[in-house]
């Protein structure tokens, strides 16, 4: 009976081969059935393709992919790819699809990334990436001289925040130059260069353990089961629908709300920052953790891992080289982390404050999901430097190949955009936004310190008024 119906399955494959795609049709719902890791389809402007086979090649990693599996990703396409991605998607094109439509939103969101394409923001990425290293060679320069010249204890601290700053300036770094290439002269070449220096060697973080991440982030942006950035159980939950400890798709273990979770949530409108300041440590936890499994693809491991063990000896070597002792060496770890912790909160502030769903991120909805899950932050030109692009996070949210020194300049006709179509542009200035998002953590806290004082498990049935409310504020 097995080995029957093997082959009648592949009878059917062998007949769907012969139909040419253009000429075979076929509906969402049928499409909806080739969602898993061994059969995956997607379709980009009604065209459907099988790319089963280049899930294990595909340069964003396998989890975006898997993340909308089984669905038109025309928006999210558009979004991460240049015009040079369309070819390679030719060769596995396999059917028509018969029903696809296109919202007024998703038609305008494409024309505005054709009319930024046509008018070569783009590619036009200004002299953002020389000021920058450049501005790390003298904060670097800077604070090796404080530490190895000097015997003053302020002047050591000096140099730790100093070396916070230029890690705050290698993550913004970093981070434009997972999203395109941030070298004037276009060359992959360059690019990874400067992404293994600025991420690896400098900061002591694996570029690709940030890039398969962030990747998932704004697939999945917010959704509370997808999105790693909204995934801080057992220290923070922005949503009490974290108390039924969903399961994570992107650690594949769950979030167990357990009693340990319960007491932490309780009190983490207050421990927020003094564990942003310290949550560098983290980072340098997951890249080794990732860098190290050798079940999962990681492109340039042994670069990778040859960046991040630079990192592991002139760190550790110029802490050594203070003379204070083991006092002054761990205050000078403390100031340095507490610093670049900024960043950390810089990367909460646009999220956590924002609405958040649950389940699979869906690909007609591009637009809605990233402005729903974002927020910016308002400051004036001269602070640009001190927030990277991120202040401007819905922008980026939905052109992320678009570089930062064009987000002021778009943010106008997004905002208009969203107006147009009844959408949230959300917008505050820094401190607010601190505001909104210790009131979120409180929200949950306190919703946390009523579960923990009725006993037992968390409650089925959340009140979702309620935390839209105290979520919104």
């Amino acid at each position: 009976m097995v080995a029957v119906k093997d082959a009648a399955a592949a009878d059917m494959k062998a007949a769907e081969k012969k139909t040419a795609p253009e000429d075979r049709r076929v509906t969402s719902a049928e499409m909806a059935k080739h969602s898993g890791e061994g059969d995956l389809w997607v379709a980009v402007q009604g065209k459907v393709y099988d790319v089963t086979s280049w899930l294990p090649h595909h340069p964003g990693g396998d989890l975006p992919l898997l993340s909308l599996a089984g669905q038109d990703v025309t928006d999210a396409f558009v979004a991460y790819h240049p015009a040079s991605a369309w070819r390679v998607l030719d060769r596995y094109r396999v059917a028509t699809l018969s029903d696809y439509a296109v919202s007024d939103v998703s038609r305008d969101y494409r024309r505005l990334v054709a009319d930024f394409t046509k008018a070569g923001l783009f590619d036009r990425k200004g002299h953002g990436c020389a000021a920058t290293l450049l501005a790390m060679c003298a904060l670097l320069a800077g604070a090796l001289w404080l530490v190895l010249a000097t015997a003053s204890v302020a002047a050591h601290m000096a140099a730790a925040a100093m070396l916070g700053f230029l890690w705050m300036q290698s993550g913004f770094l970093g981070h434009d130059s997972g999203h395109y290439p941030v070298m004037m002269r276009s060359s992959k070449g360059l690019n990874r260069a400067v992404q293994l220096v600025a991420g690896n060697c400098v900061a002591g973080i694996s570029i690709g353990w940030w890039k398969r991440n962030h990747n998932a982030h704004h697939i999945a942006c917010n959704s509370l089961d997808h999105d790693p950035d909204v995934q801080h159980m057992p220290l923070f939950a922005v949503s009490p629908r974290l108390f039924a400890s969903l399961a994570s798709a992107f650690y594949r273990r769950a979030m167990r709300f357990d009693a340990a979770a319960r007491l932490l949530v309780s009190y983490q409108h207050w421990t927020f920052y003094p564990v942003m300041c310290v949550a560098r440590a983290n980072l340098f936890a997951q890249s080794l953790l990732l860098l190290l499994d050798e079940g999962t693809r990681v492109p340039g491991r042994m670069a990778e891992l040859a960046g991040v063990a630079v990192f592991w000896l002139w760190y550790p070597w110029l802490v050594s080289r203070l003379p204070g002792g083991a006092g002054e060496r761990a205050a000078f770890v403390l100031v340095s982390f507490a610093v670049t912790g900024i960043q950390h909160v810089q990367f909460c502030l646009n999220h956590f404050s924002a609405g958040t769903y649950v389940g699979r991120p869906r690909g007609d909805d591009w637009f809605q999901k990233q402005t729903r899950g974002t927020l910016d932050v308002a400051c004036p030109p001269w602070m640009d430097w001190f927030h990277g692009g991120l202040q401007f996070q819905v922008e980026h949210h939905l052109f992320p190949r678009l570089p930062r020194c064009h987000l002021r300049r778009v943010a106008p006709v997004v905002r208009e955009l969203c107006r147009k179509h009844g959408l949230p542009y959300q917008r505050c200035g820094f401190w607010e936004a601190n505001v909104r998002t210790i009131r979120t953590l409180r929200a949950a806290a306190m919703k946390a310190r009523a579960v923990a004082a009725a006993g037992g498990p968390p409650p089925k049935n959340l009140n979702l008024l309620w935390e839209a409310v105290n979520t919104h504020g």
